[in-house]
């Protein structure tokens, strides 16, 4: 299980939408939990109290991890502001005998706010959107990420290639030399 962690656009969806089909191309079968789909499909009806987004994310730990146990290789992408509820999740899927791996987007508020195509920063300085992870809620940066990509300042194919170059490292996909040199 791929963890991708870090600030509302920080990339993490994007480093999702580039890497699910390179994975699928090596052969692996993907599933990808998107925080924005699981809010709407899985968990509509919590808020953003501290509770809500642990159950939140709880919710999104435990599907990870019904699916990786059964050999699917899952990329979530999650604010998951909460480092001790990510850590939950690293137990969970650890104790069953998957990998995880905590992939931080390491982008500095300012980073994301510059490009923030939704206008959630602008509305969250407005008042607009009390408790907004990294305005007026915390946002605990993982302490030993596996992977941490500077996604505010290199571009997506270099991240993609960090997190591929990883995987192969570990043995999870195969290097690219023996993938025909696919990148």
């Amino acid at each position: 299980m791929l963890w991708f962690t870090g600030l509302s656009g920080a990339g993490k969806s994007t480093l999702t939408e580039a890497l699910a089909p390179r994975l699928r191309e090596l052969g692996l079968r993907v599933e990808v939990l998107d925080g924005d789909a699981v809010r709407t499909h899985l968990s509509a009806g919590l808020g953003f109290s501290r509770e809500d987004r642990d159950t939140n994310i709880l919710r999104i730990g435990y599907v990870a991890n019904l699916l990786a146990r059964n050999g699917v290789a899952v990329i979530t992408a999650a604010i998951s502001p909460y480092r001790d509820t990510r850590d939950a999740n690293r137990r969970l899927v650890e104790g069953d005998g998957s990998a995880f791996i905590e992939a931080y987007a390491a982008a500095t508020v300012e980073e994301c706010e510059a490009r923030d195509v939704k206008g959630l920063y602008a509305e969250a300085r407005a008042g607009k959107r009390p408790g907004f992870t990294g305005v007026d809620d915390p946002y605990e940066p993982p302490l030993k990420p596996e992977i941490v990509l500077q996604t505010g300042s290199e571009d997506i194919e270099t991240s993609v290639r960090k997190v591929l170059d990883y995987l192969a490292s570990r043995g999870l996909v195969p290097s690219p030399a023996a993938a025909g040199g696919q990148r």
